[in-house]
């Protein structure tokens, strides 16, 4: 067994034994773990320095997410994108393919909720061969992206069979990875990894840090090693309430992710998935957080702030020839030149 799966072992992921490392009342978290799982690796639990600080709340289990039955599991229509198990085609020349259902931590704010965390194995219910021949028959698609769950979660050898197949598909440019391990097991980026991951280039990743105290040595760590195989690091930052909705800290953490050498590359808008309603801020909360970046940082720490359209109607970057407003519904052209509404919530 490796040190990262170790790590992973020695994961919080009851809500008993939480409660008794900070000496609150396991009950209220017994209910919310029952639908949505739990799991803290020992680096990210570190991190946490009081209950209900910015990293107490993206990862321990809160009533709230249970109280939310308004919103939808699915708003981003994944499914019906999925013209085979574990391939989501939304974009003409791009694809997701989602080949695993663990994460090292369980975001309680996080897009797939409805089913990351569902399967024991780790795995997504998908077939790499059916996979494969859907993208060989659809020469449209350059860009793959792998996705999750966390990718990285794979073990080396079943991640590089998965690359492998996918540079047998010829007009299949760019690959790249979605993942949280350089964040929450940081462990898990190693020599190994990243020598095989040479062998694919082009191969990009984008992890997810949403505040500067992820930002650590070992975080800075993992990032260098990806840095230095030769792999382009991006950045997509989701804006949630009460973690990094003031803008000197979504400032703080752009300057700091270019010390690390990852780009800043998408600030999201919360999609409006079941069970995260609480985590929602008003647009003008991101804009008030884009205002402070632009001419107070440099523009390479100036990430694009976006709305992922409900319905699969794509993202679009929130900026004045976009958006406009109709009492409290923002009207939002995507980049099908559509105008879609977007209720707002009230300042």
């Amino acid at each position: 067994m490796t040190d990262w799966q170790k790590s992973l072992d020695n994961s919080i992921t009851s809500a008993e034994e939480l409660a008794k490392r900070f000496g609150i009342d396991p009950v209220p978290l017994v209910v919310v773990t029952k639908r949505y799982p739990l799991r803290i690796t020992p680096h990210y639990l570190s991190l946490i320095r009081e209950p209900g600080d910015p990293i107490w709340r993206q990862c321990v289990p809160d009533p709230l997410e249970i109280a939310d039955d308004e919103q939808l599991p699915d708003p981003l229509d994944e499914g019906r994108l999925s013209p085979v198990p574990g391939v989501i085609h939304r974009y003409p020349d791009r694809a997701v393919l989602v080949v695993s259902n663990t994460c090292a931590v369980y975001c309680r704010f996080c897009m797939r909720k409805r089913t990351v965390g569902c399967h024991a194995d780790g795995n997504s219910p998908f077939s790499l061969d059916a996979a494969v021949d859907y993208l060989k028959r659809t020469p449209a698609i350059h860009d793959v992206i792998l996705s999750g769950g966390d990718p990285l979660l794979l073990a080396d050898g079943r991640l590089e069979e998965i690359l492998d197949r996918l540079r047998t598909i010829p007009h299949l440019d760019i690959i790249r990875i979605g993942s949280r391990v350089p964040v929450t097991l940081p462990e898990r980026i190693t020599p190994d990894l990243c020598h095989m991951l040479k062998r694919f280039h082009p191969v990009y990743l984008n992890t997810h840090f949403n505040h500067p105290l992820e930002v650590t040595p070992e975080s800075a760590a993992a990032c260098a090693l990806l840095a230095d195989s030769g792999i382009p690091l991006g950045n997509q930052t989701v804006l949630l309430k009460g973690v990094n909705d003031e803008p000197g800290v979504m400032r703080d953490l752009m300057r700091l992710l270019l010390a690390i050498r990852v780009r800043p590359y998408y600030i999201h808008q919360m999609d409006l998935v079941r069970g995260t309603a609480h985590f929602r801020t008003p647009i003008s909360a991101g804009l008030a957080v884009m205002d402070s970046l632009r001419g107070h940082i440099s523009g390479l720490a100036t990430p694009y702030y976006v709305i992922d359209l409900p319905g699969g109607k794509g993202k679009v970057p929130l900026l004045p020839d976009y958006v406009s407003r109709r009492g409290d519904l923002i009207l939002a052209r995507n980049y099908l030149g559509e105008v879609v509404e977007y209720k707002d919530l009230p300042d």
